[in-house]
């Protein structure tokens, strides 16, 4: 069973991002404040989760929680400001969609540049430890999901709604056969030598 907070009685707001891997495709990051009393022990990691139980919990964090919002940044962005700060750049803009603020930040990962005048602290395998960054890891992995499924529609040949844009090796033979989209990062390595993936 996760923690669910830091400190009793503060209101925290979870934090985290899905999306910092892919060759395609934005960062989306959430942020989520969990009321006091709630509790459910499936509640985990998103990637511990299998896709049909991170839909249930999605719909009941949306339902249940406090305070939700969900950003993205798209691959342009992500080009400009490199994926770390595209990836904070998101939760920063996650936290200041909530309608409720929240009085200190959960932040999964080790590094955090905060646009925010909240307090923060960054956790370490966070989405494994507090329940509310497990269930922003939920919301941003969704979310970001279903976004890659409707990029998908657009551009079906590189298999995104299998890979959801990450560096797969059929991703990668896609890339070379039909070269970028206009949702590639153009700042990360889009080609790899096949036999990278032979061993």
């Amino acid at each position: 069973m996760l923690e669910p907070w830091k400190i009793k009685g503060r209101c925290e707001a979870g934090c985290d991002e899905a999306g910092r891997g892919p060759l395609a495709g934005p960062v989306v990051a959430a942020a989520v404040i969990l009321p006091h009393d709630y509790r459910n022990s499936l509640l985990n990691d998103s990637k511990q989760l299998s896709e049909r139980q991170r839909d249930t919990l999605r719909t009941e964090i949306e339902r249940e929680a406090a305070a939700w919002a969900v950003a993205v940044v798209e691959p342009e962005e992500i080009d400009r400001l490199n994926i770390l700060h595209a990836s904070t750049h998101a939760m920063c803009m996650a936290v200041k969609q909530l309608s409720l603020k929240p009085d200190f930040l959960l932040i999964d990962g080790n590094r955090f540049y905060n646009e925010t005048d909240i307090p923060y602290e960054c956790i370490v395998k966070g989405d494994a430890k507090y329940m509310s960054i497990a269930a922003a890891s939920i919301l941003a992995k969704t979310h970001r999901d279903e976004l890659m499924v409707r990029l998908h529609n657009e551009y079906p040949l590189y298999g995104w709604d299998r890979n959801k844009g990450y560096p797969t090796l059929e991703h990668f033979n896609a890339i070379e056969q039909y070269g970028p989209t206009p949702y590639h990062r153009r700042s990360f390595n889009l080609y790899r030598q096949h036999t990278l993936f032979e061993s």
